[in-house]
């Protein structure tokens, strides 16, 4: 899955549309764990928390988009890059989902929400995200995002 949606930035969400009494992170960080992460514009920097970066394999929380891609399945490399060039350039909305293939040969799915603003100057605006990564078994004996 990937998708971007371009966006009205000056139009605020419809009321109720995200009705956040609906709201169980509890039910949510049973099924998965989640973390934010945030992009510049103009240093090109991705800052990832510390789960994302460990599943990530980086050894760092500040990281490139080439750096971030490199452990995701080489077939959707592609339609990522071609997913974040489209919201650095429009203020868009935008989704997608991959797997992490992990060195031990193990696969962790990830799905990623985000959008991306303040593109009115060249090199100008910012990205947020969300990474959430399922807690479920994807090879058999191993299980991945499993908070100590």
């Amino acid at each position: 899955m990937f998708k971007i949606a371009k966006t009205n930035p000056a139009a605020p969400l419809m009321p109720g549309s995200l009705d956040v009494s609906n709201h169980d992170p509890e039910m949510l960080a049973q099924f998965s764990i989640s973390e934010t992460w945030v992009g510049d514009f103009c240093s090109g920097v991705i800052c990832l928390k510390e789960w994302s970066a460990m599943l990530h394999g980086l050894p760092a929380r500040d990281c490139g988009l080439l750096s971030l891609m490199r452990c995701y399945d080489p077939k959707d490399h592609d339609h990522i890059l071609e997913l974040f060039e489209q919201a650095a350039t429009l203020s868009s909305s935008f989704c997608f989902s991959t797997t992490i293939m992990m060195p031990n040969g193990f696969r962790q799915p990830l799905f990623c929400m985000g959008e991306s603003n303040g593109q009115d100057d060249a090199y100008n605006g910012s990205m947020l995200g969300v990474f959430v990564f399922p807690r479920f078994k994807t090879n058999a004996g191993g299980e991945f995002a499993r908070r100590q």
